[in-house]
């Protein structure tokens, strides 16, 4: 028999730093069970902001799955600026279109494209409305 699902979460941690507190107590769940295993998971990815997907059970048991960093932030840190203008046309910065197949072919199984080339226009779709130019 299957467990009855209580609630879904989508939260972000940094990796490895995830800590009890009001954002997880809002999920119903053992917080400090999840803070181990989430950092545990999310060991080798130092540095980065790790969005993920929590299915609590009334039974106070959970699965979490564990997704890619957001675009924003990986074209960010391609750029090598701190944020994305005010405005989506001013530019801020550019990558290169090696930079910008790098992160769609990362970020492959959470978006919905069927190959890399559609993947890569969704991330420069994003990349355009921060601000930040696709230059050869």
């Amino acid at each position: 028999m299957s467990k009855k699902i209580a609630k879904i979460a989508k939260l972000q941690f940094p990796a490895g730093g995830a800590r009890p507190g009001p954002a997880l107590a809002s999920a119903g769940i053992n917080m400090p069970q999840f803070c181990v295993q989430f950092n545990d998971a999310t060991k080798d990815r130092q540095g980065d902001l790790v969005p993920v997907l929590i299915t609590a059970f009334e039974d106070k048991s959970f699965t979490f799955i564990l997704k890619t960093t957001p675009a924003s932030i990986l074209i960010k840190k391609a750029a090598g600026v701190n944020k994305g203008a005010s405005d989506s046309k001013e530019t801020v910065g550019s990558i290169t279109k090696a930079q910008l197949q790098e992160i769609a072919e990362y970020k492959m199984p959470d978006l919905n494209a069927n190959d890399v080339e559609a993947a890569m226009n969704v991330v420069a779709g994003t990349a355009r409305n921060m601000g930040i130019a696709v230059v050869e």
